[in-house]
């Protein structure tokens, strides 16, 4: 009995150094690609979920309203985007995914957020000391956004032994800044079922 129980550390010892040893294999992908590996949240669904809503609220009506109104594109900065799932998600991936389908979209104008403007504004002071006249940029000439768009994350998981759903719901809200009227709401659910495989021996 204790020569079997023997046996079995020592194979259990060699497996742990067998795969402390192993070599990690690293393969570089295509960042267009599909991978799903945990089922969180990834660089996909930041992707996928901001060309959906983008296209979504630039295909509404309060966009023709003010290019009818104003004969011009409205100005349009992206604010917080909140994450309130309880698990880790990089808001600032997202926000900058939203940011890009607005700019590449040529409908609205995209103006920097609080934290940029800070960086730019003490640029142009620098510039005042420093800059020819030629190149000099003053300041009072910034665009004001006329709209606003914040939002939120929020997750729900299920999990049964080896099986979980995890449900994300994305939230964003499109605000006139003048008025505080919001023009548009947008809502975005994705549901990913994940399994644990079985190991066979």
């Amino acid at each position: 009995m204790i020569r079997r129980i023997v046996l079995f550390a020592l194979v259990g010892l060699l497996a742990l150094t067998v795969l402390g040893c192993a070599k990690k294999v690293v393969t570089r992908i295509s960042t267009e690609e599909v991978v799903d590996l945990s089922g969180r949240w990834n660089d996909t669904d930041s992707r996928l979920v901001s060309e959906e809503m983008i296209r979504d609220a630039l295909s509404d009506t309060w966009l023709t309203d003010y290019m009818t109104t104003y004969g011009k594109n409205p100005t349009v900065i992206v604010g917080a985007i909140k994450n309130l799932s309880g698990e880790h998600i990089a808001t600032g991936t997202f926000v900058g995914d939203i940011e890009r389908e607005f700019v590449n979209s040529r409908k609205v104008e995209v103006v920097a957020s609080r934290e940029e403007r800070e960086g730019i504004r003490d640029e142009r002071e620098d510039q005042q000391a420093n800059a020819s006249i030629e190149t000099l940029k003053d300041f009072g000439r910034e665009h004001g956004a006329d709209y606003m768009l914040i939002g939120k994350i929020n997750a729900i998981e299920d999990v049964e032994k080896k099986e979980k759903i995890v449900f994300y719901q994305v939230d964003l809200t499109l605000t006139d800044i003048e008025t505080n009227e919001k023009v548009w709401l947008g809502q975005k659910k994705i549901k990913k079922y994940v399994a644990r495989a079985r190991y066979t021996y």
